[in-house]
């Protein structure tokens, strides 16, 4: 019915088999082409416009100017639509005329001429809308040409043949005339001879009627004499005979009346002649009259026929007429339009100009893809110049290109920013609602579908696009295999070659934009996540930073945010595995039946067995995940605290447990691997189990079922492409558990509690500038409170200190006011802008200029006004490069005060209203204390007009404070100015002495500071009250000594290790007379000490003995953090013989032992098929030639084995590269670890924690992770491939003359991605450690950025640096898309030369021969694709053995032991140092920075080292630990060489009290003692000097782990 209505609609056939299939010349019917290939690219445009018009509105960029190419197209467009309008017009007007036109003449100009409005209005609002490239208006002028292509073939082959029709009709019609010219001739020639002939005729005609005439008158006269002469004989004779006389008369008497009758009748005869004669005369004028007529008419006739003729030669419009009666117009008109839009077509292969307006900021190397056409980037042919520079020389970091807008933070975060505030508002409005359920925490997947969603259901569109192609090639081969056993025509042969080739390329097409969006989406997720995570770690409470460390966090943005990139791509696979697995099953239906559901079966039997191993697996991962965390973390507190690990030679202790957590790690990953090992017997025996099931069932159930070539080799195929998913489904489960299982980790992250923003109130119309009232504040909501009841008022512009005995809770006061405690009751509120100090300086990894600026436009005058009010102006005259110094990671290149005044400085820059100060002068020395605070805090300094609070333990500048706050666990005792609290003689008279014990105790004072106490003391307290106080102190620190001098009694049996503490202490003690004299008679103390054989002392800062590697004065600035190079060229052999060399020779030959084994295996049981489909084996008829049995179950029999050796090859295959793999890591790792323990300390001082970080968390995590499954996946597809082209070339030999040149261009193409992929991944890994790097350092300020409500900033430097990383990211992403691109499209051409010389050969090969080198053609895409990725994976992925044999090649520090030189275990005994011409430097080519010390130190004394900033101070106490090495000269300790002795029995046997304190998570115990050695009582007896016993009591598990 439909078929009819379409011949209405047309006035013709819809479809013709005949014209189409049935011939040798096919074609497609005029309908056809005015129906179906107008409608196609009509819809296509009509039906994505929608998607054209999102992208329109949504554009950023405007105004493309006016130029050839736009202008062109719009031109040559409505050209086109110009055309079809009169085309639509003369099929009206013939209507019109009664002549008979079908529906689709009126119908097809019109829908071709809106269609063609549309495209026209498209590019206009394109070019208006700054869009230089539009996809679906370049593929719908691809498919209007295409199809267009075809009825453009149509007519010009019609109006040849007309052409030619005509031609010869003129030519007949021309022999026509000539004939009949020379015929009219010849006819009236021949006229006037018959003219002539009939005149001769005429006459002759007479003369012989008058011949005859006078004949008959000369027959009558001889009639009449013979008569006569007869009556005479009668008469003679009647007398001669009288008898016969009357006989005779009788005769004679009838004689006579004969005779009259003969003459009587000649008479009538003559009469008879004469009237035909002259009947004849006229007759004959008659026709000599209608001859003349005829030869007049002939020669009107031929003159006629001349005109005629002369006509038709000049046009042939009549015989056009009679052989067409349609108009002729629409041929020319579908010509000229053809011809444009191959011109539109044309134009559209050239990107339109940039456009004049963007809201997006200019890119410096902007991306090429931002000006590559269309096709451009179908192909990514945009590409091919930075593969070819990355090809011919190594890829740089300035050969990146710029991002494009889409891809960049600034694009990606807002967009992400908006679902996931949405999600959290809804989580908080459950929250908000309480029931009885549990409630639900915020998912971060949620916003992460609802962001990237879209563009990730477009790429699933595009994956289900290419998965029906999938399909096609079987069919295909269901035909070619058909159409060799036929005797069709050889265009049909050719035909399915080509489709093959055309299929597989438009296949590639869809896979490679497929795979490009879905890394795109990952990395844009990636961005997201790793955005997030960062902002969360500004937003965290401290209650929630105690559940999760430095490292767990730094592990979410490392690993669990690349983890979800990973499975981005793989994600699809879960619905497109059992897609394709239905389908597959669905055509093996077709052929088989019903057979198939026992291959069915197979596959329902294996889910619930897969879905065990994926519960494990994912039980697996999370243990691993825990495991990796604690490792990374204990690493990560190892590399900040290596200074104190070395002085206190601890390595060893901590190597180990580091250790120990990797082999927890370890057994998880066995545990994995062997899971493995039973997922790919699972998915490898699964294709070949129902492989075998269904064909054992389809030949059992019916003895007519025959297993031929084509039912063998198209089912093979679909098997095939069964085995793809079925072989990815164990991977993609493995990505997806890892994923959902870093998902629930970041969720659980960010589900952690924030910051109370609202604690903190920020009315202005307050009075005061700072307000508390009954404020209780904790650390955490299940914490005992550390402060209560607390009531402050600042007003605005005073100074108000606070004070108070350690862990008195002035930090948390202070922490109070930013909001960085919970506040559990109360009222705090600020006004105005808020700078804060904090206890422990903050310093960037930066330039000192950037330190205080921090973020704040430069004012020179105010920045110098800062600088020498903060005592800074010294040390940048001899920094090496001024205030542009590069300062190291945690401020490693700058002593305690010195970040301390940085830090102090940047508040002062700030010009805030209101600074919080947290014991900022603690770390200086007193006259520079008393600068500081006289130039920048105090009542003339530079903050006089501002709101000050000061947290300070001294009581030298507390006079001068507008109020003083006294804090008393946890709770305000006293406040008011100085004198008040002096006299009320409360908890400030406690801090005062307290105050004044520390200073008893403190034997490197500064005596000028001392002698200013003194005096402040009496005048306020009294001469009689400052002694008693000072008497009290001194009497507490002598108690305090001589209990600390008796804990050697309690070590006799680890005397080695705590002999110089017990020398120390006694020194301490036997001085503790002096120190009570020296308070006495400050005068007489310096001779005391130079009397006592010390060197004189004065610290410049008063904890002056942080011991850094300062950086050489070179006043170039040479920076301290050097950038991280990247390796250039081929990973070096040795890399891989490192990695080789780990895994062990067995394991690797075992595994190209097995993978060899395996797919021989699998490659004869395909070529038994073909043994099997011709049935090679069975018993043939002599006699009839025919084959009579067939022994199904020996195939069926040798089929199985070869499948099940197939399977055991790939399981032990399997076992033997994940075991090796496993092996190695744990080997690369205990190298790698144990040399980073040995390093140098100038090592960690000019490297970042986070790249080394980087080695042992991400780098780790390749060799554990990603290096098996790569190797798993390679090995067996490189077998698979020579497989491919070994069979291909046994069933076509000569297919090898195609394996030459495909070989070569596909080891160009594969060397040159390598080279290209390997440098970028390369520089990737190095732009990544960066992220990380200031991610720490953010973590560890986040009290200092919130403070000074820099967050923002922060976040956007982040954001920088990951796009920066980026940068890198994104050229290896379009990598893959080029390489799989193109290497799909030669494996296409693999195929079509397969198939096409299949159609070449048919007369000799057999269909079984043929379906086995077709099937295994089309298995060759994938497979060169994923040897080329895996190879470049294996090469991307062995960087990560590059950069751990890098660490563990580096130079180490001298050996821990040294048993050539070994030392008692008393030693030293004395403690005499002496340093004899000693000499060193730094790093080799640099100056010496102590030159030629010679100093000797007797035993006991105390000596002070002083000098100024970068005099060698911290280099002499680094010479005694040999941090540094000696250029010259030595250092003798109780007379022994020091450079001799192992390090580790000389920094055991001396100590150092650090100034930066480091913890290590952990028991108490194993900070203070890591090797466990120490007996507990020695160990409570140093927490009770500590003053830490009592926190240690209050613990459940006291210094226990």
């Amino acid at each position: 019915m439909e078929a009819e209505w379409m011949d209405s609609y047309c006035g013709s056939p819809f479809w013709d088999a005949n014209l189409t299939w049935y011939t040798e010349h096919p074609d497609l019917t005029p309908c056809f082409q005015k129906t179906v290939l107008i409608w196609l690219p009509s819809a296509l445009l009509w039906g994505l416009s929608p998607l054209e018009v999102f992208y329109i509105l949504n554009s950023k960029d405007r105004d493309i100017p006016w130029n050839w190419r736009n202008v062109s197209k719009l031109v040559l467009t409505g050209f086109i639509m110009l055309l079809f309008t009169i085309d639509f017009g003369v099929a009206a007007h013939r209507s019109s005329q009664g002549y008979e036109v079908f529906p689709v003449d009126l119908l097809a100009p019109v829908i071709r001429v809106v269609t063609l409005a549309l495209s026209a209005a498209l590019q206009y609002y394109n070019r208006k809308k700054g869009l230089r490239t539009s996809g679906l208006l370049f593929i719908f002028w691809i498919f209007t040409a295409l199809f267009g292509a075809v009825q453009f073939r149509h007519e010009i082959r019609r109006s040849r043949y007309e052409v030619s029709s005509l031609a010869v009709q003129v030519r007949d019609k021309e022999v026509t005339f000539r004939h009949e010219i020379r015929r009219s001739r010849y006819e009236v020639s021949s006229l006037a001879v018959q003219a002539r002939d009939k005149e001769v005729t005429f006459r002759h005609e007479i003369r012989r009627s008058r011949y005859e005439v006078s004949s008959l008158a000369v027959q009558a006269r001889d009639k009449e004499v013979t008569f006569r002469h007869e009556i005479r004989r009668s008469r003679y004779e009647v007398s001669s005979l009288a008898v016969q006389a009357r006989d005779k008369e009788v005769t004679f008497r009838h004689e006579i009346r004969r005779s009259r009758y003969e003459v009587s009748s000649l008479a009538v005869q003559a009469r008879d002649k004469e009237v035909t004669f002259r009947h004849e005369i006229r007759r004959s004028r008659y026709e000599v009259s209608s001859l003349a007529v005829q030869a007049r008419d002939k020669e009107v006739t031929f003159r006629h026929e001349i005109r005629r003729s002369r006509y038709e030669d000049v046009g042939v419009y009549e015989i056009v007429e009679e052989a067409r009666p349609d108009p002729y117009y629409p041929v020319i008109g579908y010509i000229l339009a053809y011809i444009a839009t191959l011109a539109v077509l044309l134009l559209h292969f050239f990107i339109d100009a940039p456009p004049t307006k963007s809201d997006y900021a200019p890119v410096e190397n902007p991306c090429p893809i931002m000006r590559a056409p269309y096709h451009s980037r179908l192909f990514f042919s945009w590409f091919d110049p930075f593969v070819w520079k990355g090809y011919r020389s190594p890829i740089r970091n300035m050969d990146l290109w710029g991002l494009t807008p889409e891809e960049t933070s600034a694009e990606i975060v807002p967009s992400f920013n908006k679902y996931w505030e949405k999600t959290l508002d809804k989580a908080s409005r459950m929250d908000f609602v309480k029931t009885t359920k549990k409630t639900k925490k915020p998912s971060v997947l949620l916003a992460l579908v609802k962001a990237f969603g879209p563009t990730f259901l477009f790429g699933s569109i595009l994956l289900f696009c290419a998965n029906v192609l999938i399909f096609v090639s079987p069919q295909l081969l269901k035909y070619l295999i058909a159409f060799v056993s036929s005797d069709d025509p050889l265009w049909k042969g050719y035909m399915y070659a080509s489709m093959m080739f055309v299929a597989a390329a438009v296949q590639t097409m869809f896979n490679s934009q497929y795979s490009y969006k879905m890394m795109v989406v990952g990395i844009r997720i990636r961005v997201a996540l790793v955005s997030v995570i960062y902002k969360k770690a500004l937003s965290m409470s401290n209650s929630a930073r105690k559940e999760s460390t430095v490292g767990e966090i730094v592990n979410l943005m490392s690993v669990d945010a690349t983890r979800i990139l990973e499975a981005v791509p793989h994600l699809n696979i879960l619905w497109s595995a059992p897609l394709q697995i239905a389908l597959s099953l669905y055509f093996l239906w077709e052929i088989m039946g019903p057979s198939v559901l026992a291959g069915l079966a197979v596959m329902i039997v294996l889910i619930p067995i897969n879905g065990f191993i994926a519960n494990k697996v994912k039980n697996l991962q999370i243990q691993q995940m825990k495991t990796k965390d604690q490792r990374i973390k204990l690493m990560n507190e190892v590399l900040n605290g290596i200074k104190v690990l070395k002085m206190y030679a601890w390595e060893p202790s901590f190597e180990k447990i580091i250790e120990s957590k990797r082999g927890k790690e370890i057994k998880v990953l066995k545990a994995a691997a062997y899971l493995n090992a039973g997922t790919s017997f699972i998915w490898t025996c699964a294709p070949f189990m129902v492989s075998l099931m269904t064909f054992m069932t389809f030949i059992l159930v019916d003895s007519s079922n025959v297993l031929d070539a084509q039912t063998a080799f198209v089912s093979l195929t679909l098997f095939n492409i069964m085995r793809g998913p079925l072989a990815m489904i164990p991977m993609v489960v493995a990505t997806t558990i890892q994923a959902m299982v870093s998902i629930k980790r970041i969720n659980k992250y960010l589900a952690t509690e924030d910051l109370d923003r609202s604690s903190v109130s920020h009315e202005k119309s307050e009075k005061y500038a700072l307000v508390m009232e009954n404020g209780t504040f904790a650390w955490g909501d299940d914490e005992e409170p550390v402060l209560r009841n607390i009531n402050v008022n600042v007003n605005k512009g005073s100074l108000v200190a606070i004070v108070g005995t350690v862990g008195s809770g002035k930090t948390s006061l202070v922490s109070g006011f930013l909001g960085e405690i919970n506040k559990l009751s109360g009222r705090v509120n600020t006004k105005g802008s808020i700078a804060y100090v904090p206890q422990q300086a903050w310093i960037q990894q930066s330039t000192l200029k950037d330190n205080i600026t921090f973020g704040k436009n430069l004012d020179t005058s105010l920045y110098d006004k800062v600088i020498e009010a903060c005592a800074l102006k010294s040390d940048l005259e001899i920094l090496p490069g001024g205030d542009q110094t590069e300062i190291g990671e945690k401020g490693i290149n700058l002593s305690g005060g010195q970040k301390q005044r940085v830090s102090l400085a940047r508040a002062v820059y700030r010009d805030t209203e209101v600074y919080l100060l947290d014991d900022p002068l603690s770390a200086v020395d007193s006259h520079v204390g008393k600068h500081i605070f006289e130039n920048v805090i105090g009542p003339s300094g530079l903050l006089k007009h501002k709101t000050r609070v000061l947290v300070t333990h001294s009581i030298t500048y507390l006079p001068e404070v507008d109020m003083v706050v006294v804090l008393k666990d946890g709770e305000i005792s006293e406040k008011g100015t100085y004198k008040q609290l002096v006299q009320n003689k409360g908890a400030f008279s406690e801090f005062l002495d307290q105050h004044l014990q520390d200073l008893v105790a403190d034997e490197g004072a500064n005596e000028n500071h001392l002698e200013e106490i003194k005096q402040q003391l009496e005048n306020s307290l009294g001469p009689e009250e400052f002694q008693r106080k000072l008497s009290r102190a001194i009497s507490r620190v002598s108690e305090s000594r001589s209990q600390a001098g008796s804990l050697a009694d309690l070590t006799a049996d680890t005397r080695s290790r705590t002999s110089s503490m017990h020398s120390m202490l006694s020194i301490v003690s036997g001085k503790s007379a002096g120190s009570m004299r020296r308070l006495n008679h400050l005068n007489s103390v310096s001779s005391r000490r130079q009397a006592g054989g010390g060197s004189q002392l004065k610290l410049n800062e008063k904890k002056d003995v942080k011991l850094v590697v300062p950086v050489p004065a070179d006043k170039g600035g040479k920076k301290l953090i050097e950038e991280e190079k990247a390796q250039v060229g081929n990973v070096k052999w040795s890399v891989y013989k490192l990695y080789i060399k780990a895994i062990s020779f067995l394991l690797v030959s075992g595994t190209v032992l097995f993978n060899g084994m395996a797919q021989g295996f699998q490659a004869g049981g395909n070529m038994w098929l073909t043994v099997w489909s011709e049935n090679l084996l069975g018993i043939v008829n002599e006699t009839t030639n025919l084959t009579e049995t067939s022994p199904q179950e020996l195939y069926l029999g040798i089929y199985g084995v070869f499948g099940l050796g197939q399977v055991i090859g790939s399981v032990l295959a399997t076992l033997a590269i994940s075991i090796g793999t496993i092996i190695a890591a744990r080997i690369l790792h205990s190298r790698l670890l144990r040399n980073v323990l040995r390093l140098p300390q100038s090592t960690f001082d000019t490297t970042p924690t986070g790249r080394i970080l980087n080695r042992f968390s991400s780098d780790i995590n390749t060799l554990d992770v990603m290096f098996p499954m790569v190797l798993r996946f390679c090995i067996p597809h490189l077998y698979r491939l020579i497989a491919i082209l070994c069979v291909i070339s046994f069933s076509t030999p000569i297919f090898i003359v195609v394996i030459i040149p495909v070989s070569i261009i596909y080891y160009l193409i594969q060397r040159i991605y390598v080279a290209t992929v390997r440098q970028v991944k390369r520089i990737e890994s190095i732009t990544r450690a960066p992220i990380f790097s200031h991610f720490e350092e953010t973590i560890t300020g986040a009290p200092t950025i919130r403070a000074y409500a820099l967050e923002e900033l922060f976040t956007k430097e982040s954001e920088k640096r990951v796009d920066v990383n980026q940068m890198a990211i994104f050229p290896a992403v379009v990598c893959g898309s080029w390489l799989s691109i193109r290497l799909e499209l030669i494996g296409g051409l693999i195929a079509f030369f397969a198939a096409l010389f299949a159609v070449l050969g048919r007369e000799t090969m057999n269909p079984g021969l043929v379906g086995l080198s077709v099937s295994y053609a089309l298995q060759v895409t994938i497979t060169l694709n994923l040897i080329v990725r895996t190879a470049s994976d294996i090469e991307t992925n062995i960087v990560a053995v590059e950069r751990i044999k890098e660490y563990v090649e580096l130079k180490q520090e001298a050996p821990w032991e040294n048993p050539k030189h070994p030392v008692s275990k008393d030693w030293p005994t004395e403690g005499k140092v002496e340093f004899k011409n000693y000499q060193v430097r730094y790093r080799e080519g640099l100056d010496l920075v102590l030159k030629g010390i010679d100093v000797t130190i007797k035993g006991g004394e105390k000596v002070g080292i002083v000098g100024r900033t970068g005099a060698g101070k911290s280099s002499l106490t680094l010479a005694l630990f040999r941090i540094i090495e000696p250029a010259g000269g030595s250092i003798l300790i109780d007379d022994v060489d020091i450079s001799q002795l192992g390090l580790h029995a000389l920094r055991s046997r001396i100590t150092i009290i650090p100034q930066d304190p480091v913890l290590f998570s952990g028991s108490l115990r194993q900070n203070l003692d890591p090797f466990d050695t120490i007996s507990d009582e020695v160990l409570w007896k140093a927490l009770e000097h500590a003053h830490l016993k009592t926190f240690c009591e209050g613990t459940s598990r006291r210094t226990q782990p």
